[in-house]
């Protein structure tokens, strides 16, 4: 007798929520926010006159553990300059079909050149669009920014920029919306 009681306390589970309210997601309709620290998408980021963040060091790509990362650096010449450093990122890759978010490349960039969003919308039907490109990966240009290549302006060497950089993006994130720091 007490073996049958065992089975039917242990359907009672099943019974129970059988009869409760779905908890159904409307997703593509109404999308939930993340929570602000979520790791999404990958974003190339740029000094706040338009020169381009990495150096291509590698150092992301030597940390990914799924292999997901590919950087090709090259040099910069004073004809065309895509960085501050002496090279940038020629090419720079990222298949989201290998990267599984756990944000090890970040921690290991120099340069706070890749950051992660809060975009989590990355699957696709076709394999090929889940390879991004620099491209696709670069920050939009803001207002006051100039398209590489073009010369440094924000000083003469790496240690202006990145006094310059932090002092111009500190500035910008105190200022209010009137304009008025």
């Amino acid at each position: 007798m007490p073996d049958f009681l065992n089975s039917v306390k242990g359907f009672g589970v099943t019974f129970r929520q059988m009869f409760r309210k779905v908890d159904t997601v409307q997703y593509p309709e109404e999308k939930v926010p993340t929570a602000p620290r979520f790791h999404g998408r990958h974003q190339l980021n740029r000094w706040p006159d338009g020169l381009e963040k990495c150096i291509g060091c590698e150092l992301c790509a030597w940390a990914c553990p799924a292999d997901a990362i590919y950087v090709e650096g090259a040099d910069n010449t004073e004809e065309e300059r895509y960085s501050p450093g002496e090279r940038y990122g020629r090419v720079y890759q990222i298949n989201y079909l290998r990267c599984i978010l756990c944000g090890l490349c970040i921690e290991a960039c120099p340069t706070r050149a890749l950051t992660m969003t809060n975009d989590y919308e990355l699957a696709d039907d076709n394999r090929e669009s889940l390879i991004w490109t620099k491209e696709q990966l670069v920050a939009p240009l803001q207002q006051g920014m100039e398209q590489p290549p073009h010369p440094m302006r924000l000083g003469d060497d790496e240690e202006d920029y990145y006094r310059l950089g932090a002092m111009l993006a500190a500035s910008q994130e105190h200022e209010e919306p009137g304009g008025t720091a």
